[in-house]
C-alpha cells in the first residue's frame, strides 16, 4: 500500500506527462502505438490526414506517392542509394546541387536551397542563396544603398548624381552635366559600352589580362573587337591579319580591302560574291564559326576537328553536354545533332523512353517551386521536364529559363563557343567572356 500522498504525486506527473504530449508538434510522433504491434491510438482518417502533404483533400496519395502510412508516419521506399525522401516522403533528392564549391549558402532541403531570412527581409535570395542584398546596407544610415540606388544580387546601381559601393557619394556636377560629358558622338551614355560617373565613363573592357583595354575612349567609342573577323585577342588576328585597327575601324595593308581587311585583291570574285560563296544557308558567313576568305572558309578554332563543313556548318561541340559527354553516351553525333540509340531520345539523347514510375509520382518531380507543372512550358516524362521545341529558347530543369538572357557575339548565342545555360554562358575549354568570344588557350587544338 502506498500513502495517499503518493497516490497524488503520481496522478500529478501523470497529468503534466499528458500535457506534455499533447504540445508535442504533430510532425513528432514516436509513439503512437503502446508497443510495437500493439493497434494505433489513431483513428484511420487521422492517420492519412497526418501522411498527406498540407491542403490536399482526403482521398488524395499518401506520403506523396512514394511510401505507406503507418499510424500517422510515412515509411518511405528508398530504392535508389543516395535518396532521401523527407517526412512525407517529399524530398526527391536529398544533396544541393553546388555553388562555388560549396553546396548552396544556405540550408539544404529536398535538394533545393532554403535561403536564411529568419529575419523576414528576403535579402538573401536566389539559387543557392548566393544573392545577400545586406551587403547593400549602409553603415551609417542602414539603407539599401544609402537610399540613392536599387541592390541586385549584393551590388548597388547607384541613381544618377551618386557613386560609391553602396551610392555614398554625391558628384560635385549637376546629373545633366555628367550626362553630357558621357554622352558619345552617337548620342548614347558611354556608347552603352561603360558605366558614367560624375562625366566620365568606365569602360566594360572584356580582356581579363588588364592590358590595354578593347573598349576604350573618352566615351567608351572605341570598340577593337571590331576589327576581328573573329574575337581573337591571342592569335593577333587583328583585321583578319591583313591591317591595322583603329579605334574599331580597320586600316587595310597593300593587296587586301573588306571592312575587316578579310578579301584579297588578288580573289577574282567581288566581296560580296565571296561572302555569299562563304554564307551558304546560313545568315552569317562560314555559319558564324570561321573566317572567310575568297570565297572559301577556315573554321574556327584550326585544327579543332569538331568545327567543320563547306561553310562549317557543323558543329560536335553542340552534341556534348558540360562535362563532355557525347550524346548522353547513348547516341553519336552527327553535323552538330545527335542520333540516339533505341529506348533513348531528347537532344542529347539524356531521356529514356522507358519509365519505372507512376504518372504521379513522375510528375510530383517535375513541378516547380509554384507547383506547376515544367512551368507550364514543357511537358513531364519519368520525372524530367521536355521543354517545348515551339520556343527553342526554353530551357532549366522546370523549363523556367530563357536562353535568349545569354549573351551574344557576331549575332550567335555564346559566339558558338559555349552553351547557354539558364541565361548564362558556360564556355568550352579555352573560351572565356560573358559571350565566350575571348580564346584563352596558349595554343588551337
Amino acid at each position: 500500500m502506498h500513502p495517499p500522498g503518493f497516490r497524488s504525486f503520481l496522478l500529478l506527473a501523470s497529468s503534466l506527462l499528458f500535457a506534455g504530449l499533447s504540445a508535442v508538434p504533430q510532425s513528432f510522433s514516436p509513439s503512437l502505438r503502446s508497443w510495437p504491434g500493439a493497434a494505433c491510438r489513431l483513428s484511420r482518417a487521422e492517420s492519412e490526414r497526418r501522411c498527406r502533404a498540407p491542403g490536399q483533400p482526403p482521398g488524395a496519395a499518401l506520403c506523396h506517392g512514394r511510401g505507406r502510412c503507418d499510424c500517422g508516419v510515412c515509411i518511405c521506399h528508398v530504392t535508389e542509394p543516395g535518396m532521401f525522401f523527407g517526412p512525407l516522403c517529399e524530398c526527391h533528392e536529398w544533396v544541393c546541387e553546388t555553388y562555388d564549391g560549396s553546396t548552396c549558402a544556405g540550408t539544404c532541403h529536398c535538394g533545393r536551397c532554403k535561403c536564411d531570412n529568419s529575419d523576414g527581409s528576403g535579402l538573401v535570395y536566389g539559387k543557392f542563396c548566393e544573392c545577400d542584398d545586406r551587403e547593400c546596407i549602409d553603415d551609417e544610415t542602414e539603407e539599401i544603398c544609402g537610399g540613392h540606388g536599387k541592390c541586385y544580387c549584393g551590388n548597388c546601381y547607384c541613381k544618377a548624381g551618386w557613386h560609391g559601393d553602396k551610392c555614398e557619394f554625391q558628384c560635385d556636377i549637376t546629373p545633366w552635366e555628367s550626362k553630357r560629358r558621357c554622352t558619345s558622338p552617337d548620342g548614347k551614355i558611354c556608347s552603352n559600352r561603360g558605366t558614367c560617373v560624375c562625366g566620365e565613363c568606365t569602360c566594360h573592357d572584356v580582356d581579363p589580362t588588364g592590358d590595354w583595354g578593347d573598349i576604350h575612349g573618352d566615351t567608351c567609342e572605341c570598340d577593337e573587337r571590331d576589327c576581328r573577323a573573329v574575337y581573337d585577342r591571342y592569335s593577333d588576328d587583328f583585321c583578319s591579319g591583313h591591317g591595322q585597327c583603329n579605334c574599331g575601324r580597320c586600316d587595310c595593308k597593300a593587296g587586301w580591302y573588306g571592312k575587316k581587311c578579310e578579301h584579297p585583291q588578288s580573289c577574282a570574285l567581288s566581296a560580296e560574291e565571296s561572302i555569299r560563296k562563304c554564307q551558304g544557308s546560313s545568315d552569317l558567313p562560314c555559319s558564324g564559326r570561321g573566317k572567310c576568305e575568297c570565297g572559301k572558309c577556315t573554321c574556327y578554332p584550326p585544327g579543332d576537328r569538331r568545327v567543320y563543313g563547306k561553310t562549317c556548318e557543323c558543329d560536335d561541340r553542340r552534341c556534348e553536354d558540360l562535362d563532355g559527354v557525347v550524346c548522353g553516351g547513348h547516341g553519336t553525333c552527327s553535323c552538330g545533332r545527335c542520333v540516339c540509340e533505341r529506348g533513348w531520345f531528347g537532344k542529347l539523347c539524356q531521356h529514356p523512353r522507358k519509365c519505372n514510375m507512376t504518372e504521379e509520382q513522375s510528375k510530383n518531380l517535375c513541378e516547380s517551386a509554384d507547383g506547376i507543372l515544367c512551368s507550364g512550358k514543357g511537358s513531364c516524362h519519368c520525372g524530367k521536364c521536355i521543354c517545348s521545341a515551339e520556343e527553342w529558347y526554353i530551357s532549366g530543369e522546370f523549363c523556367d529559363c530563357d536562353d535568349r538572357d545569354c549573351d551574344k557575339h557576331d549575332g550567335l548565342i555564346c559566339t558558338g563557343n559555349g552553351i547557354c545555360s539558364c541565361g548564362n554562358c558556360e564556355c568550352w575549354d579555352g573560351w572565356n567572356g560573358n559571350a565566350c568570344e575571348i580564346w584563352l588557350g596558349s595554343e588551337y587544338p
